[in-house]
């Protein structure tokens, strides 16, 4: 791995502050090939499904290495994403400041970056975690890249939602980590994750709809009417905070949970039927403002798993 020909910032003449400068841009732009927004996300679904499966506070060293090997695991999968899209991705204003793309890094070395975190992440969980949250995560890594990113997502309006599957892992890994097996409290959250995936990305798609067009990958807002997408996208929100609900029996939560679950689950369907109605009465394209239900459907899931953390500790409480 090298670093980029001309770095973004500081003096290339030697050592010193420009030559500081040039490491420290080639250190972020290696940070950048993870993603961490989207992995702040993932952490955001893996925590608190390990509170719920250790009915309170997870072991201290399976929840750390847990959260550790699957940073590794998701930056893999992402470098590994941007080492198979970087030719797309300077076609896209949302994607074109992306480390291969602007050159900071060369394909080579991002494959190589993510192909050593995939290893690394699988060992770490095999080793430190268990068998089962390793074999989680290489599946999770190997769906995103073979699945997604090279069979879905240049082919089909229907992408992100078989896709986002990827994304519905660190669920079932989290709970496996503590636990060594599966359940159906894990599967349910998982599902909240996989309804949520599509109207949570489709809002953001129809704010760049031609970035999209122009790199020829068929998002639904590519391929369908404002009415249609956001059809979808109420219906998606109605099955999101149907199962969201569904934790309630299955996993035993306290009605704190419930509570939190239905205020959250109505402020998301009021805004996706506002959004219908907009789009049903003429408004369209920028007027939509699609991007407000994308930053709310963002504090929605980030909640509703705040109330997933709290609730065992809440239960053991009043216990």
């Amino acid at each position: 791995m090298s670093p980029a020909p001309s770095s973004p910032t500081g003096d290339e003449s030697g050592d010193g502050p420009g030559r500081r400068a040039s490491v420290g841009a080639y250190v972020r732009a290696y940070v950048a090939l993870s993603k961490p927004r989207v992995i702040e996300l993932l952490l955001i679904t893996t925590i608190p499904v390990m509170f719920v499966a250790a009915q309170g506070v997870p072991p201290l060293w399976t929840a750390a290495a847990t959260l550790v090997f699957g940073t590794m695991s998701a930056a893999s999968a992402n470098a590994l994403n941007c080492y198979i899209d970087r030719d797309i991705d300077k076609e896209m204003r949302r994607t074109r400041r992306r480390p291969v793309a602007m050159h900071q890094v060369t394909p080579r070395g991002t494959l190589v970056y993510g192909l050593v975190l995939a290893v690394g992440s699988t060992a770490g969980f095999a080793l430190a975690v268990n068998w089962l949250s390793a074999a989680l995560s290489v599946f999770a890594i190997l769906f995103y890249i073979f699945v997604y990113t090279l069979l879905l997502k240049r082919r089909t309006a229907q992408n992100v939602v078989w896709g986002g599957i990827a994304g519905c892992m660190p669920v079932l890994i989290g709970w496996a980590a503590i636990t060594e097996r599966l359940d159906w409290a894990p599967f349910v959250l998982f599902l909240v994750v996989f309804f949520w995936t599509p109207p949570h990305t489709w809002a953001l798609a129809m704010r760049y709809r031609e970035d999209y067009a122009a790199a020829q990958v068929p998002m639904l807002p590519v391929v369908a009417t404002d009415r249609r997408v956001l059809l979808e996208c109420v219906l998606y929100s109605w099955a999101t905070v149907v199962t969201s609900v569904l934790l309630w029996p299955v996993a035993g939560t306290t009605l704190f949970y419930l509570a939190v679950a239905v205020v959250l689950g109505g402020l998301l369907l009021v805004q996706a039927h506002r959004l219908l109605a907009r789009s049903r009465a003429g408004v369209s394209g920028a007027q939509l403002k699609t991007m407000g239900f994308f930053h709310l459907s963002n504090a929605y899931l980030a909640l509703l798993f705040t109330a997933v953390t709290i609730d065992p500790l809440l239960a053991g409480w009043l216990a």
